[in-house]
């Protein structure tokens, strides 16, 4: 038995939206769509883009790293290793959304710029991703 620390899960929240594929892009391909259901930035749908999200803890530097249009975006998300990634499945008049928060370190790694612990930090983001892709089903619905 070694007792090497794992690294914690990704975050991978799910949600059925009912709008076509491309309705569900558009909200989470464009800097304009990410502001209503995430947070603002100056997101570009291009890779190598590097830009900025307005998070709680300060501006966040990201980068677009991958780009499947319609159905995937990852991109590294602020200075601790994060990777982001955004995957649309088009199932006729419905669309599964899947959001993977990757990238997290041991539990008790702390973050820099909340220094808090990351399982902590795991545990506030979890809840938040589950609220954030109901926010965005509600947006893409309405």
């Amino acid at each position: 038995m070694s007792n090497e620390q794992k690294n914690l899960p990704d975050i991978i929240e799910t949600v059925s939206i009912d709008a076509p594929i491309q309705k569900v892009w558009d909200y989470v391909s464009t800097a304009e769509g990410i502001a209503e259901w995430f947070m603002p930035s100056d997101f570009k749908l291009e890779v190598g883009h590097e830009f900025t999200i307005q998070s709680p803890f300060g501006p966040s530097p990201c980068k677009v790293i991958e780009i499947e249009e319609p159905t995937k975006i990852s991109i590294e998300w602020d200075t601790d290793g994060w990777e982001l990634t955004f995957l649309l499945e088009d199932m006729g008049s419905v669309t599964q959304f899947t959001v993977i928060h990757g990238g997290w370190k041991q539990g008790d790694a702390i973050i820099p710029k909340a220094q808090r612990p990351q399982s902590a930090i795991r545990e506030t983001m979890n809840q938040g991703w589950a609220g954030i892709v109901q926010k965005l089903k509600q947006l893409v619905e309405a």
